[in-house]
């Protein structure tokens, strides 16, 4: 993102890394559930759906600022929640005000999907929203429920179709170390449970970091001790994730968030044997790792 861009966002701003260098645009602010344990992203925040009139003033600046911005992602953490009329009128904005534009993408919940019709989402993406950002987060129905995710395996299953049907990208994240010590396995194989029976265009990985906001609640919610998994842990969540990936769809595959203790990245199914290699000398050798002091959120 350009520094020269927006000096008055409503901070704290979250976008995802691949967005780094794109437009953002907050067409919402913070996140309508706000429930999930794990995240402290919104929390400071209450969620409220931005003025058209805001956005629009927001996207003629960047016209001046940024004129040839060819991909803008739409903030905060719950921009797809909006009615699709008002959703369309920004999109409209975005094409006439941006003549480059290519891509529109935001976050999105398995609840914000499967509220939009298979019509509204088609909608959407004629109108150029053709990626969104999708926490899975895990694919056991026990560790969602230990998360608060507020989803069910079947209903993520379901929005993943229905993006996939329209026509629209999904970019899912799996956090490893989700089920602590106790639950790994199950939260490793509900998830490949999940991502085989399911499109997805990319998959990343993250390692569970909790700020220190929300150490309380996510113990409380799990409802029984949870012990951290270490990196050598971690790795073998990876390992069994990947040896078990067999998706309907091949996926391009990355685990180069900052949280992430080794960095990887390949095309699935056919990188498989290579990434399960480099795991492998990482679990050998430590020193591959990513330093503690340089990983986080």
């Amino acid at each position: 993102m350009r520094s020269d861009t927006f000096p008055n966002y409503d901070m704290p701003l979250f976008r995802p890394p691949s967005e780094g260098e794109n437009l953002i645009i907050q067409a919402t602010l913070g996140c309508s559930f706000n429930q999930c344990s794990f995240c402290a992203m919104y929390r400071t925040k209450s969620y409220v759906e931005r003025p058209l009139e805001a956005v629009f003033n927001d996207i003629e600046q960047a016209s001046v600022d940024w004129p040839d911005a060819s991909r803008v992602f739409l903030a905060d953490g719950d921009a797809l929640a909006l009615p699709t009329e008002q959703l369309v009128q920004i999109l409209n904005k975005l094409e006439d005000t941006l003549p480059r534009l290519t891509r529109v993408t935001c976050y999105a919940t398995p609840a914000n999907i499967l509220r939009k019709s298979a019509e509204e989402l088609q909608t959407l993406r004629e109108h150029k929203l053709n990626l969104l950002y999708f926490g899975i987060e895990s694919g056991s129905e026990l560790i969602l429920k230990k998360i608060t995710k507020g989803a069910t395996q079947r209903g993520i299953a379901e929005a993943m179709h229905k993006a996939h049907s329209a026509g629209i990208k999904v970019s899912g994240t799996v956090i490893l170390g989700l089920g602590g010590q106790d639950h790994w396995q199950e939260h490793i194989d509900g998830t490949i449970e999940l991502l085989n029976s399911a499109p997805l265009t990319y998959l990343s990985t993250l390692q569970l970091y909790l700020d220190d906001s929300s150490v309380v609640e996510f113990h409380k919610k799990f409802g029984e001790p949870f012990k951290f998994q270490d990196d050598q842990a971690i790795l073998l969540e990876q390992q069994r994730l990947l040896s078990g990936l067999n998706p309907p769809h091949p996926i391009i595959f990355r685990s180069n968030h900052a949280s992430n203790a080794l960095a990887l990245a390949g095309n699935l199914p056919r990188d498989r044997e290579k990434l399960l290699a480099q795991l492998q000398h990482a679990m050998d050798d430590a020193s591959h790792l990513r330093p503690q002091h340089m990983r986080g959120l």
